[in-house]
């Protein structure tokens, strides 16, 4: 049995990675194979998500002392805690399991300290990844100027058309 300095020392990493994630990912993993499992960690260990099968009173101390209010509604039963940098890979990842898995449930989130249910968890799974996004704001801020070098191109296209008719004309007056 740890005695008390490991379980400060259990809470102290789990504080850490709090503070370190922007995203926090809570989910029941009852009734789920070895192989589906070791599967989901390799897919979350692609995606640099961070998964651990953690005790709930060390959980909820490590959020309280972080700040997080809200989540010890969620610490029931078994809860397994996935933690990323990226607040969609995790959801997203955990999201897409839970669709395949009958047994494998999400419970809870946190967003930039913020506590999510599970249907926010799955709505932020839903969202485009971080490269699409930024492509999206980069073409958005793309169109003016897109559109105003061809306003800007207007006139001297205009004028090529009108120094092509001119050559035309010349060299049936020839």
């Amino acid at each position: 049995m740890p005695n008390i300095e490991e379980k400060a020392q259990v809470v102290a990493e789990i504080k850490e990675r709090f503070q370190n994630s922007t995203g926090v990912v809570l989910a029941d993993y009852r009734g789920l194979t070895v192989a589906q499992v070791t599967q989901l960690r390799a897919q979350l260990r692609q995606a640099g998500v961070e998964y651990h099968v953690l005790k709930n009173t060390m959980v909820r101390r490590a959020a309280h002392e972080v700040g997080i209010e809200g989540l010890d509604g969620y610490l029931e039963g078994p809860t397994a805690v996935a933690f990323s940098a990226d607040p969609v890979a995790g959801a997203k990842i955990l999201s897409d399991f839970a669709k395949t898995s009958k047994t494998f449930a999400i419970k809870a989130g946190v967003v930039e300290g913020k506590v999510v249910d599970e249907a926010g968890v799955k709505a932020l799974a839903e969202l485009p990844s971080r490269e699409v996004l930024l492509a999206q704001v980069l073409r958005g801020m793309q169109a003016p100027l897109v559109g105003m070098a061809n306003v800007l191109q207007g006139p001297i296209r205009k004028m090529g058309y009108a120094l092509e008719e001119v050559r035309k004309l010349k060299e049936a007056q020839a």
